[in-house]
C-alpha cells in the first residue's frame, strides 16, 4: 500500500467515529425478510423440485428497515417512516425495532398487510423466493399521517434517505411534501438536508430535485433510456440522469466493476470494488445508501462518502442473507487488517 493510499484511507477512517453524532431520516417501503434455511438431499417424487429439510428460520428487518439497521450497525442514529399492517408480521417488525433500540413512532399502520419476502436457502444457495404484499399508493389518511410525522421530525435529521422498493409508499404527493419541507428548513435554518434516493425505474419523475441518486447498473440503463456497454456510455448515462433529476450527483453501483460517481460540473470518478468474495448481494444497496448518507451527515464530500460506501459494500456482499457491516469492520478494512487483526 502506497503512502498516498494510506493517507487517503486514514482520512476516510476519521469520518467513522463521527457517525455516532448523526441522525438520519429513512422513508420508504418497510419489509420483513423471512429466511428459511435448510439442506437438500433429494428431489421430490411429486415434481422435479428439491426437498428442503428446514434447519433454521429467521425474521430480519428488510427494505427501508434494513437501511435503518445498517445505520445502527455503523453507530449512527435514525428514524424510520413507512407503513406496516395490523398483523403478526407487523408485530414482529415492531419487536425487531425494539431490539434495535429505535423509535417506532414513524411506523404508520395502514389497511394493507405488512410486506414479507420469504427466501428458502439451502447449502448457501437461494432455492426460491415468495412475496406477500399489497402495493399501490396508500390511502389519503395514511399519507397524511406520514406527512405529519415528517413535518414534526424532519428538522431533527441531517440527511434523508428514500428507500424505494416500489410498493407505493414513495408517491409523488409524498415526495412533493418532503422536498418542500426540506426547502423550507433550508430557508428558515440556513442548512441543507441532503435527500439521498435509492430509486426504482418506475415513475422516475418522483425523484426530481433529490440531492443524489444511487441506481445500480441496470436501473441506470432503464432510467437513462440507453444501454451501458462502455465507459463513454456510462458517462453519458450519468450525465442524462444528473440533468433529468436535477440532482447534484449520481452514484451508479456496478457490482464487480465497483461504483462510478458523477458530480455536477466535475469529471466522473470510478471507485474499484474492494470485495474479495461475493456470496450474496441481498440488501447490498441498503448498505451502500446507509453508509453514503452517514458520510454526508458527517460532512464528507460526495466522493469521500461514496468511497466509504464502497468499502461497506465490499464487506457486506461477502456475507449471506440480509446482512450489515459495523464500524470495526470498516475501520479494519481501511487499516489493511482482516477481522480486526494484523
Amino acid at each position: 500500500m502506497s503512502d498516498a493510499e494510506k493517507l487517503e484511507r486514514a482520512r476516510l477512517a476519521a469520518f467513522i467515529p463521527r457517525f455516532a453524532a448523526t441522525r438520519i431520516m429513512v422513508i420508504g417501503d418497510i419489509i420483513v425478510d423471512h429466511f428459511i434455511w435448510g439442506t437438500v438431499s433429494r428431489i421430490s417424487p411429486e415434481a422435479p423440485v428439491p426437498v428442503v429439510n428446514v434447519t433454521k428460520e429467521e425474521m430480519l428487518l428488510g427494505g427501508g428497515a434494513n437501511v435503518l439497521h445498517n445505520i445502527y450497525a455503523l453507530g449512527g442514529q435514525a428514524m424510520l417512516c413507512g407503513i406496516v399492517g395490523e398483523d403478526e408480521m407487523g408485530a414482529r417488525l415492531r419487536q425487531l425495532l425494539d431490539e434495535l433500540g429505535t423509535s417506532r413512532e414513524g411506523l404508520i399502520q395502514g389497511s394493507r398487510p405488512t410486506t414479507v419476502k420469504t427466501r428458502v436457502v439451502a447449502h448457501g444457495q437461494q432455492v426460491v423466493r415468495f412475496d406477500r404484499e399489497q402495493t399501490g399508493i396508500p390511502a389519503e389518511t395514511t399519507l397524511n399521517a406520514i406527512c405529519a410525522f415528517l413535518d414534526a421530525h424532519l428538522a431533527e435529521c441531517g440527511v434523508v434517505i428514500i428507500s424505494d422498493y416500489y410498493k407505493g409508499v414513495i408517491s409523488q404527493p409524498l415526495m412533493n411534501f418532503l422536498l418542500e419541507k426540506v426547502a423550507r428548513i433550508e430557508q428558515e435554518q440556513g442548512r441543507r438536508i441532503p435527500v439521498v434516493v435509492d430509486p426504482k425505474p418506475d415513475q422516475p419523475d418522483r425523484f426530481v430535485g433529490a440531492t443524489i441518486i444511487t441506481p445500480n447498473h441496470l436501473e441506470a440503463e432503464k432510467l437513462s433510456g440507453m444501454s451501458i456497454r462502455t465507459e463513454e456510455d456510462l458517462h453519458q448515462a450519468a450525465r442524462i440522469l444528473c440533468d433529468r433529476f436535477a440532482c447534484r450527483a449520481v452514484l451508479i453501483t456496478r457490482g464487480e466493476a465497483g461504483m462510478s460517481l458523477l458530480e455536477r460540473g466535475k469529471e466522473m470518478v470510478t471507485i474499484p470494488t474492494l470485495a474479495r468474495e461475493v456470496f450474496d448481494v441481498t440488501g447490498a444497496g441498503d448498505t451502500v445508501i446507509a453508509t453514503l448518507a452517514l458520510g454526508l451527515a458527517t460532512g464528507a464530500s460526495f466522493s469521500e462518502a461514496a468511497a466509504l460506501a464502497n468499502v461497506a459494500a465490499g464487506l457486506v456482499v461477502g456475507k449471506i442473507g440480509t446482512a450489515t457491516v459495523n464500524r470495526a469492520e470498516i475501520l479494519a478494512e481501511l487499516h489493511g487488517e482482516q477481522h480486526g487483526k494484523e
